[in-house]
Formats: structure tokens, sequence, C-alpha cells
């Protein structure tokens, strides 16, 4: 039988403690600890942002010479003078094009997303829309990333799983997958990280 949903379980209980605003900011930070996807002064791009406590650990890391951008159809509540967040659904490339324009930025380093589809109950379902918000991330990646840069994205596993995979090892030299320590048991999600993207001829 399947543990039942805690909001406050432990993780939730020391993001309160530590001052972060959800228990995924230790995804975040495992996952840096992994790759080291946070160096001081990048330029981070956040895909679905709200309610920021991905913002949180990024400003720390990036120091006040980066700077973190946090994209969201929620606003997000202020965080830190190395953060800007703006109000726009990531799945429009020409907002998020217009909201870098305004901050003067061509390029990000690192691309980061912790998005997931409004849930139905119906797991296929809610496996394609995770892969439709990955793909938007994705193309938002393609666009706007520096040679060299990363992409984290979240994902949920099923049927559809494997030829997305497969897609992205077409695209992308460098693609690895990671399951973190703060996911809930009973969660189907996956990190991918994607790096050395291939440029079309």
């Amino acid at each position: 039988m399947p543990k039942r949903y805690t909001p406050n379980d432990a993780w939730s209980q020391r993001a309160a403690k530590e001052g972060y605003r959800a228990r995924s900011v230790y995804k975040l930070i495992e996952l840096n600890e992994r790759e080291r996807l946070l160096r001081p002064g990048m330029t981070v791009l956040d895909c679905g942002a709200a309610p920021g406590s991905w913002l949180q650990f990024t400003a720390q890391q990036i120091g006040p010479k980066g700077l973190a951008i946090g994209i969201d159809r929620t606003p997000i509540e202020p965080i830190a003078d190395n953060v800007r967040t703006i109000e726009a659904d990531i799945t429009d490339v020409d907002a998020v094009q217009s909201t870098l324009t305004t901050l003067e930025i061509d390029r990000v380093d690192l691309v980061l997303s912790d998005l997931a589809p409004n849930t139905s109950g119906v797991h296929d379902v809610d496996q394609w829309r995770s892969i439709e918000l990955s793909q938007a991330v994705i193309a938002i990646a393609e666009q706007f990333l520096r040679p060299g840069g990363a992409c984290v994205i979240k994902v949920l596993r099923g049927e559809d799983f494997d030829a997305f995979y497969r897609e992205l090892k077409a695209t992308w030299k460098d693609v690895k997958t990671a399951r973190v320590e703060a996911t809930r048991d009973r969660s189907t999600e996956v990190y991918v990280i994607l790096r050395g993207k291939i440029r079309a001829a």
C-alpha cells in the first residue's frame, strides 16, 4: 500500500527551519552536489520557478555578480538583489525573449526546471503533459543557452519516456538521469541533465 502524502514531512520541516520556501530545494542541492551546476557569476534561468526555493539556493551559489531569473505564471515574492522574477508562461518563447532582452541578456549559463503538470490522476496523461513541459523548456535552452551550458529538467517516467530520452540523446552530447533523495517514494519523477547541445547545421 503506498504511503499517504504528508505535506509536513521531514523535508518540509527542514525547509521551513532553514528558511526555504519549499522542500524541492533539496533536490537542487543534491543535483548541484553531484553535477556542479552552479558557480559564482553565472546567469541562470529557472523555468516555472514559483514559489522560489530553487531561486533562493541559486542566488546563494552564484553570488552578487551572478543573476538568477525566475519565470512563472504565478507571482514570486522578492528573494534577493541578484534575482529577477517575471510573471509569464514558459511555453511562450516570445515572452522569454522579451524578458531576457529587457534584462539585456543574450545567453544564459544554465536553464533549470522543476516543472510538473497539474495532475489529472491518469498517469499516462500526466506523464505526457510532463514531457510537453520539458519540451518547452528544452526549446528555451536551445535558443538561449550558451555553448557549454547545461539544462536540467524534471520528467515523469512512463510509457513515452524512453522515446523522449532517445530524442534527447540524438540532440545533446551528454545526457544523464538522476533520481534524488528528496523525491517522494511514490513519485515517478526523474531529473534529466543535458549538456553540449548539438546545433542544427
